[in-house]
C-alpha cells in the first residue's frame, strides 16, 4: 500500500497568522497519525514563514510514523536535518523566496552537487529523496547521485487532469518504470487531491509514498481532520 504522508505547512501558517500556538502543531501532527496518516512531513524555508526549525525539532520527539524532512539543502537545513535524523529528507531546489516547490532538479546540471548533499545525509542514516519533473533523462541522472528515491513533482498533472487523464498521466508513467528499472524507491507530491489521487496510484507502479499538505487541510475544513485523512486514504488502495 502506498503511505500517505501528510504535510502539516499550512497548520502552521494557520497558527502564525495571529501568533500564540493555536492549533498546535504537534498535537496536529499526532492526530494526523492517530487518525492513520503513515507519516508526517514538513518543510522548513528560512524565513520560517510557516514550519519553523523549532516546530521541526519539537516533532522530532513525537512523531512515531515517517518523518520527512523537505528543503532546499543550504548549510542550516542539512545541520537541521542530520542533528533531527528523521526516517527522509527530501531535497528541493527551491529559491528562498518561493511561494511552494514549483520545478524539479536539474540532475544535469547540479549533478555534483546533489550527489555531495546525498552522500552526506546517507552518511548520517537518512533515506533521501530528490524532488524531480517526471523526465527520463532526470530520473537516470538522479540515479547517479546515489539517491535512494525520487520524488515526482505533480502540479502539471493535477493542472491537465481534468481535461485529459490519460495524457496527464503519460510522461509520469514512464517516468516511474524508469525509476524501478533502476532500484529508485518512488514518491510524489504537489497538488494531489481527492479529485486525482486514486487515477495517479492506479496508474503509476510501484509508488511509495505521497506527501499531501494543502488539498488535505482544505478538505478538512468541510469534513473534519479523521474524516478527511481516510478519505484519502481510500484512494490509495
Amino acid at each position: 500500500m502506498t503511505k500517505l504522508s501528510v504535510n502539516i505547512n499550512k497548520i502552521a501558517t494557520l497558527r502564525n497568522s495571529r501568533g500564540g500556538n493555536n492549533p498546535d502543531v504537534v498535537k496536529v501532527a499526532q492526530d494526523c497519525e492517530r487518525f492513520g496518516a503513515q507519516g508526517i512531513t514538513v518543510h522548513p524555508r528560512p524565513d520560517e514563514r510557516h514550519i519553523r526549525y523549532d516546530d521541526v525539532l519539537a516533532l522530532q520527539k513525537v512523531v512515531t510514523t515517517e518523518f520527512n524532512i523537505e528543503g532546499y539543502p543550504d548549510q542550516r537545513f542539512l545541520d537541521l536535518v542530520k542533528k533531527v535524523k528523521p526516517t527522509q529528507a527530501t531535497l528541493v531546489p527551491d529559491p528562498p523566496t518561493a511561494i511552494t516547490s514549483n520545478n524539479g532538479w536539474d540532475t544535469i546540471k547540479h549533478q555534483k552537487f546533489l550527489q555531495e548533499v546525498v552522500s552526506e545525509l546517507k552518511n548520517s542514516g537518512i533515506r533521501v529523496s530528490i524532488f524531480l519533473n517526471p523526465e527520463e533523462k532526470m530520473v537516470d541522472h538522479a540515479h547517479e547521485t546515489g539517491t535512494d528515491r525520487i520524488e515526482l513533482y505533480t502540479e502539471p498533472y493535477a493542472v491537465q487532469y481534468p481535461q485529459n487523464p490519460a495524457l496527464a498521466i503519460r510522461d509520469y508513467a514512464k517516468a516511474a518504470q524508469r525509476a524501478s528499472a533502476l532500484g529508485l524507491g518512488l514518491n510524489a507530491g504537489h497538488d494531489l487531491s481527492l479529485e486525482n489521487l486514486a487515477y495517479f496510484h492506479q496508474n503509476i507502479p510501484h509508488l511509495q509514498e505521497v506527501s499531501i499538505g494543502h488539498a488535505l487541510v482544505c478538505d478538512a475544513l468541510y469534513f473534519g481532520l479523521e474524516n478527511t485523512i481516510q478519505l484519502y486514504l481510500r484512494q490509495l488502495k
